[in-house]
């Protein structure tokens, strides 16, 4: 298989022949030193992101217990999450599709700060409908994560796009794994405030939000969208592809939901990533959030569980690199393939541990591997199946399909254990990557006749 499943004539060598028009967007800048600087921006706000996201997302149900009265509620608070997240990444999206990445992405952690700042006044008063709303807006801060990861790829050379993706995923181990460490100090810093212990994390989270927003204002320039789209302009002028009709390819209609859509429709590559993306996520999410309670059932307490959590973090997120440099170097679809396997060999083991607490713990970490394969790989190949001018369009429906499948999946593994057991869970987890290889294996067999 070819080094890499990159759209034709999308090369490095092409890039690196950008004329004159390209040389003014970056401002005098060489184009290798504006792509470090937009990834060390990327890297710095992924890992203030996390950080913000995981320190107030440890104790979102404690606090959810704490007002709604119950624990039939708890869960709603980070159910209402993944539901902002979704319903929040094509506005968003549209947003970067028509200004860029720098609006969108500060403006996704302005919303996410106000649903802190909402969430804390929610538990002031104690308010549980007005502590869903924060919570949905607070989705936002995933948003911007999520997106970050794209805007790396922007300007990357395409044979490195998916370690550039790998490299932002990975920044947000440092945030995930601090996070959960300090909630309990930002509980008590503000107590004399008057602000209960359990929603101090959301303040916390809320100026986190905030330095990112303005590190990224201040950072993301030039903006790396918009630099590439007109990169792209000045490369078809210059090979003769200029014009009117280059003007009218990228025209706002080219960025709208519809036109996601269509590309999508139109790329076999496309359908392929997207399933991995949203496949690999909701079986993810699925196992993950019903592995605690089972691992309870049989006896494990609240050390053992949080160390096979942390394995399963660890999974996602530490080999991200491993997975982007894989990608680039055997290719975007035998990645996902490879994904597609880890995730099965995952649900395999978590749904037969049966008690088994190193079994669960392997199940778990393999897990995170898989959705990091799955991930990576999927969003590289989606960035490179659709043209320039339809991307961000495209990245935006990715993200609110691959949140959407997974806050159902969430939802529904409850309903599962309870009817017939974690072991069904597992299985009915793993019936959701045969569409995955159905639709990746015929990419693979096109490309090797």
């Amino acid at each position: 298989m070819a080094a890499s499943d990159t759209a034709a004539g999308d090369t490095a060598a092409a890039e690196a022949a950008v004329p004159a028009p390209g040389a003014d967007v970056l401002g005098g800048a060489s184009l290798p030193a504006v792509r470090r600087r937009v990834q060390w921006a990327l890297v710095v706000s992924q890992i203030l992101g996390g950080l913000g996201v995981s320190t107030a997302v440890a104790l979102a149900a404690v606090l959810a217990q704490d007002i709604g009265g119950s624990e039939a509620v708890a869960g709603l608070a980070s159910t209402s999450s993944v539901i902002g997240t979704a319903l929040l990444s094509l506005p968003f999206a549209a947003l970067m599709a028509r200004r860029g990445r720098r609006v969108g992405l500060t403006s996704a952690y302005a919303v996410a700060a106000v649903g802190g700042l909402v969430v804390v006044v929610a538990a002031t008063v104690r308010n549980f409908p007005l502590l869903l709303v924060g919570m949905a807006a607070f989705g936002a801060g995933n948003v911007a994560g999520l997106q970050a990861r794209f805007a790396a790829a922007d300007l990357a050379e395409p044979l490195k796009r998916a370690r550039a993706i790998s490299v932002v995923v990975w920044a947000t181990t440092i945030g995930a794994v601090l996070g959960p460490n300090i909630a309990a100090p930002a509980g008590s810093s503000v107590a004399p405030l008057g602000v209960p212990r359990t929603a101090g994390p959301f303040l916390w989270g809320t100026a986190v939000f905030v330095v990112a927003g303005l590190l990224l204002h201040l950072l993301l320039r030039p903006d790396p969208l918009l630099t590439a789209r007109a990169l792209s302009r000045a490369e078809r002028a210059g090979t003769g592809g200029g014009g009117a009709d280059a003007d009218r390819a990228d025209g706002a209609d080219e960025r709208s939901l519809r036109a996601g859509l269509s590309a999508v429709a139109a790329s076999p590559r496309a359908r392929a990533a997207l399933a991995a993306v949203a496949g690999s996520h909701t079986v993810m999410v699925s196992v993950m959030v019903m592995t605690p309670v089972d691992l309870g059932s049989h006896g494990a307490g609240v050390e053992l569980i949080g160390l096979v959590i942390s394995g399963h973090i660890t999974g996602m997120y530490a080999f991200s690199p491993v997975m982007g440099w894989l990608a680039d170097r055997i290719g975007r679809v035998s990645v996902i393939l490879v994904g597609v396997a880890l995730l099965a060999c995952a649900t395999a083991l978590a749904g037969t541990a049966n008690g088994h607490h190193a079994q669960s713990a392997a199940g778990l970490f393999v897990l995170g591997l898989g959705w990091s394969a799955g991930l990576v790989a999927g969003s590289a190949l989606l960035t490179d199946a659709v043209p320039q001018q339809s991307r961000a369009a495209v990245q935006g429906l990715s993200d609110m399909i691959m949140n959407a499948a997974a806050g159902v999946g969430g939802a529904l593994s409850g309903l599962v254990v309870a009817q017939a057991g974690y072991g069904w869970l597992n299985l009915l987890a793993a019936a959701l990557l045969v569409p995955v290889a159905a639709l990746a294996l015929p990419v693979v067999t096109r490309r090797r006749t």
